[in-house]
């Protein structure tokens, strides 16, 4: 049940391709946004709010910034499986490039940790993740060589993808991309859908772009396009909702609260 900040990473994968999608100026985000999530779980046509997900950023230093989610389980479900997940990235605050990626997941018998260095004077990155599930034999993964500038990490690529000029697709494009997971490279891509209007629980509505993205199959998901996301269609592009089968059930995010964005988010309507 990765649904947590897993989730909440994959949802906004709109899109890193070549050399001309990479970012060139950050003009999304700033340090001090925060956002929260409320993750639902789907078992037996029964909606289980389930985990709670948060995103920040902060200044680091003069041009870095420091970009944090995290995710765990409330307090009902941990007996159930208890989920205890972060994800830490720097990253240059004006062009997003990443300089380093930190990851620790604590998921019922599970533990993934995980660290990236991005050296961009010579185009390397080095990487390892180790894997331990129980009492059996760790399982680790590294990657130590050339790094294309515009791949990056799962959640740097969160903040990446906000700045694609989505102006230039039309329903139905595929936009390729380079994502590193595990400290393995994987060739992606995301379909955009178009525009349409999203609603959260308490009855906010937005105007949205919608997409799919390709997902990688392993433990959590089967693989193909069973992920629907959608974000608003304003200066931040903020998701907002975010829905895919898994293996077992299905997940659910949606915005519970935003604030810290360099606008404020545009409500088409309010119940």
């Amino acid at each position: 049940m990765r649904l947590l900040t897993t989730i909440l990473l994959f949802f906004l994968l709109l899109g890193q391709h070549t050399y001309s999608q990479c970012v060139e100026r950050n003009y999304t985000t700033r340090d001090g946004e925060w956002a929260h999530y409320n993750a639902y779980y789907n078992w037996h046509f029964v909606w289980m709010n389930a985990a709670d997900v948060f995103f920040s950023t902060s200044a680091l230093g003069k041009d870095n910034l420091l970009i944090e989610s995290t995710g765990k389980t409330k307090s009902g479900y941990d007996w159930f499986f208890s989920v205890r997940d972060t994800f830490q990235s720097v990253v240059d605050v004006h062009t997003l490039r990443p300089r380093s990626f930190r990851q620790s997941n604590y998921e019922g018998k599970t533990v993934t940790t995980s660290e990236y260095i991005y050296n961009d004077v010579d185009s390397t990155l080095t990487a390892e993740s180790i894997q331990r599930k129980g009492n059996k034999k760790p399982l680790k993964t590294s990657y130590n060589g050339k790094w294309d500038l515009c791949a990056a990490d799962v959640l740097t690529m969160v903040y990446k993808a906000r700045n694609i000029d989505f102006e230039n697709y039309k329903p139905g494009d595929i936009i390729p991309m380079s994502l590193i997971i595990n400290s393995e490279i994987f060739d992606l891509f995301i379909r955009y859908h178009g525009k349409e209007q999203a609603s959260t629980r308490d009855g906010r509505t937005y105007d949205c772009l919608k997409f799919t993205p390709l997902l990688v199959e392993g433990t959590i998901f089967s693989g193909g396009e069973d992920m629907t996301v959608w974000v608003t269609d304003d200066e931040n592009r903020v998701p907002i909702i975010v829905e895919a089968k898994v293996l077992i059930g299905s997940v659910k995010a949606i915005l519970d609260e935003c604030r810290g964005t360099r606008s404020p988010l545009t409500v088409v309507s309010k119940k």
